[in-house]
């Protein structure tokens, strides 16, 4: 694609990097047999295609985001299924999330929409703040069709059930239970304490009971990547920040083999803190290190031997990719391969690829297209007719409990069971 940026835009790093990333893309369209919101609207400014018109024109000409911009950029699920699809390796990823840091910058949004995403960013990230909130939620839970549309949906959406504090999630260390193999620190991801805190612990038996030393940083917080597909660049960097220093904390007291990520949208994240980073001299380094030890705990249970317990295993299990699975960490087959050398027998759903409308904040913000996109993921694992759906994120796990009455539990949860850990709650006694 050519670009027409001046000189004087060029000298602006974000800008230069946009530069390139545009005239990558060679118009080839192939991105939109991928992208969900093109397959449901079939409106070529909601392709990846379509809205890296609508940004380079923006950004060339130095314009402040438009409502048009806005709606189609917002309609955007950051799932980068297009960059899966992508032969030309055009990096979408970095580009919208430079359009949505721009448009927040420079639109002003109306009131309740800016009420609405100042809310979230504020209550996500902190499991005490947000956990208060669920409670509060239950007070106002009868009176759900007086309220306003947006607020009426988080209420509906709102798990009744939540999760105790567990002791999982406070500062400590885990001695390994067997000869020590390895140490590595683990994200607890903010929304999981919250929301299901039984990840966390059978992540920690899984490791412990494999020789792996874990470690709970004190200070560690949200990893940013909620804020950071809000637009609030700042905000992001500031929480990332406080986990770097956290895990540099951990890694002054012995060596650290990884940081292991059990919720992907934050492994996505933390896997790019390198580049989020790449232009303060500060941290530059620092992140870049991070990131290199980032490892899903699939990915980082492939590299340890798995010590499954022997017995037949009866359950299908029907194995849901989170996107920033499968799109952006890049990590498609592994997850179920372990599944399968667990004993499960496992299953794909058509459309694999396309996203279930969770996407973070996704489900709040378009809850049209995410009602639509978690209903047609439901339907295609019921196809596969199921006991039980494993996955490996949080914010997945949600979306398709809501659409599908069929037991929804993490891929680690399932590890833990088939190497000596207990059955997973949601599968029953």
């Amino acid at each position: 694609m050519q670009t027409n940026f001046s000189i004087a835009q060029l000298a602006d790093p974000a800008i230069a990097e946009a530069d390139q990333i545009l005239r990558a893309c060679v118009h080839c369209g192939f991105c939109t047999a991928t992208c969900p919101t093109y397959v449901l609207l079939g409106d070529e400014l909601d392709s990846p295609r379509g809205r890296i018109y609508l940004i380079k024109d923006m950004l060339e000409n130095d314009r402040p985001a438009s409502p048009q911009v806005v709606k189609h950029i917002d309609r955007c699920l950051s799932c980068l299924a297009c960059m899966t699809t992508c032969p030309s390796g055009v990096n979408y990823m970095h580009l919208v999330d430079h359009a949505r840091s721009h448009i927040e910058k420079t639109f002003t949004r109306p009131l309740p929409e800016r009420l609405l995403r100042s809310l979230l960013a504020v209550v996500l990230p902190w499991p005490r703040l947000f956990r208060l909130s669920l409670r509060g939620v239950g007070l106002v839970r009868p009176f759900a069709r007086k309220l306003p549309g947006r607020l009426r949906r988080l209420v509906e959406i709102a798990p009744r059930q939540i999760s105790r504090r567990a002791a999982v999630d406070r500062p400590q260390t885990f001695p390994a239970q067997v000869r020590r193999t390895a140490r590595v620190a683990l994200l607890s991801s903010c929304a999981q304490q919250v929301l299901a805190t039984q990840i966390n612990e059978a992540t920690v038996r899984l490791l412990t009971r494999h020789g792996i030393e874990v470690v709970i940083a004190k200070g560690m917080g949200c990893c940013g990547a909620l804020v950071h597909h809000l637009g609030k660049a700042a905000q992001a960097r500031h929480q990332a920040r406080i986990n770097i220093d956290a895990w540099y904390k951990v890694m002054a007291t012995g060596d650290l083999d990884a940081i292991v990520v059990n919720a992907s949208g934050c492994g996505t994240t933390l896997k790019d803190y390198g580049h989020i980073f790449r232009d303060d001299p500060e941290y530059s380094a620092k992140a870049a290190r991070i990131s290199a030890l980032t490892r899903d705990i699939t990915e980082f249970m492939a590299e340890h031997d798995l010590k499954v317990r022997p017995g037949p295993r009866t359950e299908h299990v029907a194995y849901h990719a989170a996107c920033s699975m499968q799109h952006g960490q890049r990590i498609t087959g592994l997850p179920g391969q372990l599944l399968r050398q667990a004993g499960f027998k496992v299953s794909e759903p058509a459309e694999a690829h396309l996203c279930c409308g969770s996407a973070g904040t996704y489900n709040l913000l378009q809850p049209a297209l995410a009602d639509q996109l978690g209903a047609r993921k439901a339907g295609h694992l019921a196809a596969t007719q199921p006991d039980l759906i494993a996955t490996g994120n949080i914010g997945c796990m949600t979306q398709i409990a809501m659409h599908l009455d069929v037991p929804v539990v993490h891929t680690a949860e399932l590890l833990d069971w088939a190497t000596g850990g207990p059955k997973p709650a949601a599968l029953g006694p």
